[in-house]
């Protein structure tokens, strides 16, 4: 297989694209460094094209590995003709290539093993090609009687040929292939209940839909009800299509018809359908797992790259019943001020003393917005909240952060670290804080599979769902950049060519010899070498740097280029620092940008970002997102009615629609036929997490705290 070609194809990108990126990556290039520094060499790929070229690519080769050995193996038994080869080489899948090597597979002991030892195999042949024009079958069979065999009958010895003609029926890749294609297009999943007891799985008690088209989410809900015993799944077909496909291959109408019918059946029955179920099964799983990931991947990047909020003095509360909210100040960089306790969720709470702590709190460190966890007691919590600084006459805001996984740093050993003398729950509070301060920064500190923005999470392969997270963690970072002086090594752990390791000894050499004064003091970190400094320089940036450029995204590979530029327009590094853009800009006009690409030998993609970070040196791709709800008043679930139209964010999208968070602690749902006035193929189309939306309430059931939203009709 010509991989270049392929990866061409099934990218629809250019040979000489698909040929660069692959000897990039076999360089040991990062993605993000790909993407960012290698744009002339890539044609200008962007990021998720280059995860996706880089995914294909591992298939690819693991499939020509597959390729390579199953030629082997087939040569080694003698059995390897032209023809076969040409089929090998010809398969474009796995399936199709262990389909080929099946008949040559070593097998356990089976039916068809066993009559070929009583020595049926030629007798098999002779029924399956039809060599016999006329005659008896069981008298051509009394020819094979073998009693010390144990073929003491013809009939037993057409049984053995019926086992082993099933058997070659079974291990035919064609056949597999077709029967594999029907059966996925014709097929009816049927699902019953395994239990008389009521479940979350009642809806699929008695529940059938075409295998083809049934949605994602219902198959990985499926999965889930037959693993915990409460559903029998089964594959349906009818069975007359494969039947019908085999005779009309096989049969010839000779006197053997009859027999090879009854093998045809048997070979389904027996051999091809359960493992035809098991394979597409499998697939409709693996389907749906990609599809969740997918979708995970998704939200979980819009919810790394909500907009922080900057230069904010913010209070976080861990709200809490019998044990207290905690409480915790943080100032402007994240570093903690204050903690504390307040009791103020009860009615036996002295809620008078606590809101005393929480204004004396407010004035001695200047908070301008609290956050609060929206988990257990947030309701009381924000009631409380909303009293206190409705009393205070500056404003004072509060928002509701979203704490899934907070818990779970808050117990972890980089949390204990970050915070030894802190409780469980005075980390937690913290970590609330900062999430609103910064969200990139403090939710990279949590295993991506603990934040709740997907679906079915725990359910789908860790192993692929930790890969596809990992590097949509990746992607945010090394697009948002990080200040180098700042940045925990968790954050660092993410930029491109840094390990935990090296991530932990920039931490390290930073607390034994003070901040980073340039980029290329890097270079003395223990095991930062050049190759990874090449990788991650650019993303790492030193605002108050002695060279301006250490700043900026520029590449220090550039250096020399931007230096020139400035040079020629005559911008003084004072201006940049200034971020005077309307002057740099205009001087930027005076220099014909051709004659300097080829007086310097630079490629236009990157000459545009480093007119780009000149102008903006502290861009943050985050403020052009959707800003957070800052509040100062409360809503409840009593007070919504049908037809009321507010205002919410997008908490998670799904397969079937998406979560609002409309401000009443109970996010309400927006089914995916109530999301556009037009046919949407999936709700991620038109929705994004952190997209702030009006919603208009359709229905609020109490009994069940569900409320449920339009889009639509709010518009």
């Amino acid at each position: 297989m010509d991989i270049i070609k392929r990866l061409a194809s099934d990218l629809k990108i250019s040979e000489t694209q698909a040929n660069n990126t692959v000897k990039l990556i076999d360089e040991g290039n990062t993605i993000p460094f790909i993407a960012r520094y290698r744009k002339e060499v890539t044609g200008g790929l962007d990021d998720e094209v280059l995860r996706t070229l880089d995914e294909r690519l591992k298939y690819l080769r693991s499939l020509d590995e597959r390729r390579a050995e199953i030629t082997k193996l087939i040569d080694e038994q003698g059995a390897l003709t032209d023809e076969l080869k040409m089929k090998i080489e010809a398969a474009e899948i796995l399936s199709e290539l262990e389909d080929i090597y099946r008949p040559y597979r070593p097998k356990r002991k089976t039916r068809a093993s066993v009559a070929k030892e009583k020595g049926l195999e030629p007798l098999a042949m002779r029924i399956l090609l039809q060599q016999d024009k006329t005659g008896n079958p069981d008298e051509i069979a009394s020819e094979y009687i073998n009693e010390e065999k144990g073929v003491e009958t013809s009939y037993d010895a057409l049984n053995g040929a019926m086992d082993i003609i099933a058997e070659i029926i079974s291990d035919n890749a064609d056949y597999r292939k077709r029967i594999r294609s029907v059966t996925l297009n014709h097929s009816v999943l049927t699902t019953k209940a395994a239990t008389d007891e009521d479940s979350v799985y009642a809806m699929y008690y008695d529940f059938s839909e075409s295998a083809k088209s049934i949605a994602n989410h219902r198959i990985l809900a499926i999965d889930r009800g037959e693993r915990e015993e409460k559903l029998k799944v089964s594959l349906n077909i009818e069975e007359s299509l494969i039947i019908d496909y085999l005779r009309k291959e096989i049969l010839k109408n000779s006197i053997y018809n009859e027999l090879i019918t009854r093998a045809i059946e048997d070979s389904y029955q027996r051999l091809i359908a359960p493992s035809i179920e098991r394979e597409i099964r499998n697939s409709l799983t693996e389907r749906a797992e990609e599809g969740a990931i997918k979708l995970f991947g998704e939200n979980l990047k819009q919810l790394l790259m909500q907009p922080p909020i900057k230069g904010k003095t913010v209070l976080g509360l861990d709200p809490g019943y019998r044990t207290g909210c905690k409480l915790a100040v943080c100032d402007d960089t994240g570093k903690v001020l204050k903690t504390g306790v307040i009791y103020c969720t009860l009615d036996n709470h002295d809620k008078a003393k606590s809101a005393q702590i929480v204004k004396k709190l407010i004035e001695d460190y200047h908070v301008d917005i609290i956050s609060i966890g929206n988990g257990t007691a947030s309701g009381e919590s924000e009631k409380f909240i909303s009293e206190v600084i409705s009393g205070i006459d500056r404003e004072i805001y509060y928002i509701m952060t979203n704490e899934a996984g907070a818990s779970v740093y808050s117990a972890s050993k980089l949390g204990t670290e970050e915070f030894p003398d802190f409780t469980v729950e005075q980390r937690s509070a913290a970590s609330i804080a900062r999430r609103a301060q910064d969200p990139l920064s403090e939710l990279v500190k949590i295993e991506p599979g603990s934040i709740g923005v997907g679906q079915y999470q725990h359910d789908v392969s860790q192993k692929a769902l930790a890969e596809t997270l990992g590097g949509v963690v990746e992607s945010c970072v090394n697009n948002v950049g990080v200040d180098l002086n700042t940045a925990s090594w968790p954050l660092l752990s993410y930029v491109a060519g840094i390990s935990k390791t090296v991530a932990k000894n920039i931490v390290k050499y930073r607390e034994e010899n003070g901040k980073f004064i340039s980029r290329k003091e890097l270079l003395k970190v223990e095991k930062l070498g050049p190759k990874a400094f090449v990788q991650c320089a650019g993303f790492l940036k030193i605002p108050d740097a002695y060279n301006i450029l250490d700043s900026t995204s520029v590449h220090p590979e550039s250096y020399d280029a931007a230096a020139a530029l400035l040079k020629d327009a005559g911008i003084s590094e004072d201006e940049i620092r200034m971020r005077n853009s309307s002057s740099i800009e205009t001087k930027l006009k005076s220099v014909n940008l051709d004659k300097f690409i080829a007086a310097h030998n630079i490629g236009k993609p990157t000459l545009t970002d480093i007119i780009d970070s000149l102008l903006k040196p502290d861009r943050d791709p985050r403020d052009s997102m959707p800003k957070p709800v800052l509040k100062t008043d409360i809503l409840t679930m009593e007070s919504l009615y049908e037809g009321m139209v507010l205002t919410g964010t997008v908490r998670n999208v799904i397969d079937f629609g998406a979560f609002v968070d409309i401000g009443v602690h109970q996010d309400g749902l927006v089914h995916i036929s109530e999301i556009a006035d037009r046919y949407i193929k999936h709700p991620s189309d038109v929705l994004k997490v952190g997209d702030v939306i009006k919603v208009k309430i359709i229905d609020v059931n109490m009994d069940k705290k569900r409320i449920s939203l339009s889009i639509k009709q709010a518009n």
